[in-house]
């Protein structure tokens, strides 16, 4: 079957394969010169990952690091006991890592592969479709701490990204469906054709060999690679031109929420809520008009995604917001709308506006 190849371009341009069964292509990826192989991926995937093993083995030297799966990697500790392996092991920079799994692994493999020797070549295998269309794409690493999500991290742009989508065959329906939380944003904020696929097409037809979801992730992964390639350590941030900081479309809600569940909602729930939050709050704002906000509502609730919220008071996500990484000093900042595909900043939105959004979304009053 065809491959996709979308490039992602800037000072180090790195090409995102799309197809099935890519595992072969891993090689041409590594480049030239790499003797070892280290590979970071989730415990759970042992047999999923073989195949990656397998091709890897006819080329280098393999050693494996199989991490906790899900949030419970993006440890400090998780990072500590990998930098041992690779000390053990004697890693130099002429090695490589490889992250097979969703977007926790590639965070925090990514970032071991971004603080060893300072930087040593990563390449990503995403199996989650959240991770194909955001955590592989554009170099961000990281792990979290107990103030918050992603506080400690390093930009590291990989070598290379492996959107094999037959690992979604073995993906549980509820993760697939999150994952599309992200691919949705992604229609908000810049290609709105990925809501008309979304409105246009059952759910139930979306599966790891669908052409509808293939277009998904590869318009997904189009807007992200713009993205990235313009602004890769997000210094754009001008309410003219957010840059990279479009990406965090509903993510300012959306962590909080994931903090204050302790990180027992799927990341794609999260950003469901907090992409129909803040299209409320642009609403109140007086930048949204009210049919786009309710297009929100449609477009995530059509994959059975939630758009309500209410287990928290709005004190406590209040105060989680304010530890985000796009506030500045006591300033909120979120990316809204003017318009579909019209991204803009609002900065230091009024406590009023802030629950009264949170209101709309089912929060207590």
């Amino acid at each position: 079957m065809r491959e996709t190849v979308v490039r992602v371009t800037g000072p180090s341009p790195y090409d995102v394969v799309i197809g099935h069964d890519l595992a072969d292509r891993l090689p041409q990826l590594l480049g030239v010169g790499v003797q070892r192989v280290a590979v970071v991926f989730a415990d759970a995937l042992a047999e999923l990952v073989r195949p990656v093993l397998d091709s890897l083995a006819a080329a280098y030297d393999v050693m494996v690091l199989p991490i906790p799966d899900g949030e419970r990697a993006k440890k400090a500790a998780v990072a500590v006991s990998c930098w041992e392996a690779l000390g053990e092991a004697g890693f130099t920079r002429s090695d490589a890592v490889v992250t097979f799994g969703g977007g926790a692994t590639t965070d925090v493999g990514g970032f071991v592969a971004a603080t060893w020797l300072r930087g040593v070549r990563v390449v990503h295998v995403p199996t989650t479709l959240l991770g194909m269309v955001d955590a592989a794409v554009g170099g961000k690493t990281g792990v979290n701490t107990r103030s918050g999500k992603n506080l400690v991290g390093a930009f590291h742009e990989p070598v290379g990204v492996l959107c094999d989508l037959s690992t979604l065959r073995s993906l549980p329906r509820a993760e697939l469906l999150a994952g599309l939380g992200e691919v949705i944003k992604c229609g908000f904020i810049a290609d709105p054709a990925i809501l008309t696929l979304v409105e246009g097409n059952a759910p139930s037809g979306l599966d790891a060999d669908s052409a509808v979801l293939r277009e998904l992730v590869e318009r997904a992964v189009r807007v992200k690679a713009g993205v990235v390639s313009a602004d890769l350590k997000e210094i754009g941030g001008r309410p003219d031109d957010p840059g990279r900081e479009v990406l965090n479309y509903g993510h300012t809600m959306a962590h909080a929420i994931e903090r204050t569940e302790n990180y027992r909602i799927r990341h794609g729930e999260a950003v469901s809520i907090g992409c129909v939050y803040v299209a409320e709050l642009a609403n109140r704002a007086g930048t949204l008009g009210s049919d786009v906000v309710e297009r929100h509502r449609h477009a995530f609730a059509r994959v059975g995604l939630p758009t309500s919220y209410s287990k928290a008071s709005f004190d406590d996500l209040h105060r989680a917001m304010r530890v985000d990484k796009k506030a500045r000093g006591s300033q909120l900042r979120f990316i809204v709308l003017s318009d579909l595909a019209v991204p803009t900043v609002l900065a230091g939105p009024s406590v009023v506006d802030l629950r009264d959004a949170y209101a709309a979304i089912g929060g207590p009053e």
